[in-house]
């Protein structure tokens, strides 16, 4: 694949771009004029793990913008349905891959048109500087497979891709038990983080004490283990241990639902934790402390805002 469009420039959208400008024709779907302009003027800077400097086209308009034979949609899940709405009619022989957090992103591509999809979760992340420069922080894999109308084969080629930029990714034949460790581990560590105003750190992990948060941490897990379990899903990684690892990585990091939530702005906890509280509720699984997390979210949003 020759020529890529990034649809999304925050922290992920921006570290896909800066890299896989790096071996392809890119283009980049914004949002904003000003954010559109800054990066056609001044490329797209990263920094951290990695010390790239990168040439974009950038535009509000797919019209705009070069057909790609690839597209990232890289926005937030409280904007993918208006994403997905604006590339309506747009490059109907690309493949479309999603990267949002939860599950059903694909879904929600699907209503909006006939692309063949791919979807993905990442556990990369980075801090976002300005519109033209993100820091690059946690150098962990992104995870594809095939959805609508697409094969492994066309995940390894894209992984491969996103290899040979200087990223980690990794195909599969089916997604879903990476998806949900990713889910599982994400419901829990995001909403922790957003309610108790902590980053991701060893107090995650510590349950030698009777009040350590690790002990709510591993119950949460517990109850999305039981319900991807109940799904028929067989998890690709322990949430728990996931965990474990993230907070012996040395440097604290912050959870987007913690930044949201700092920031005033919608978190992504209805795809994210919303969709397992769902899939709960469908297998007949009880998850009352997800439940729980899930309403005091939703009433942190509505406080802050």
């Amino acid at each position: 694949m020759k020529s890529i469009c990034v649809a999304g420039a925050g922290v992920i959208g921006s570290l896909f771009a800066g890299h896989l400008a790096q071996v392809a024709e890119l283009s980049v779907l914004v949002r904003r004029p000003e954010h559109a302009r800054a990066l056609s003027e001044h490329g797209l800077r990263v920094s951290g793990r990695s010390k790239l400097a990168a040439r974009v086209t950038a535009a509000t308009d797919p019209e705009e913008l070069p057909e790609p034979e690839l597209v990232i949609v890289a926005c937030k899940s409280t904007d993918l349905d208006r994403l997905a709405a604006r590339l309506e009619h747009h490059w109907p022989d690309a493949i479309v891959m999603t990267v949002q957090n939860g599950l059903g992103a694909d879904e929600v591509i699907a209503r909006h048109g006939d692309w063949r999809l791919l979807a993905s979760v990442t556990f990369m992340s980075g801090t976002r500087h300005d519109d033209t420069h993100v820091e690059y922080v946690l150098d962990t894999a992104t995870w594809i497979g095939p959805a609508r109308g697409t094969t492994r084969a066309d995940a390894e080629a894209v992984a491969l891709l996103i290899r040979s930029s200087g990223l980690q990714a990794e195909a599969f034949d089916d997604l879903r038990p990476a998806q949900w460790s990713k889910l599982v581990f994400n419901a829990t560590v995001n909403t922790v983080a957003a309610l108790t105003g902590l980053p991701h750190d060893a107090r995650f992990a510590a349950v030698e004490a009777p009040t350590d948060l690790g002990h709510l941490v591993r119950a949460l897990m517990e109850e999305g283990k039981a319900v991807a379990a109940a799904t028929g899903v067989a998890l690709r990684e322990d949430p728990w241990e996931m965990n474990v690892l993230a907070t012996q990585r040395g440097s604290a990091h912050y959870p987007s639902m913690f930044e949201d939530i700092k920031a005033g702005r919608a978190t992504e906890v209805d795809m994210i934790t919303g969709s397992l509280v769902r899939a709960a509720r469908d297998a007949g699984v009880a998850v009352p402390l997800h439940e729980t997390m899930y309403r005091l979210v939703k009433a942190k949003e509505a406080a802050r805002r």
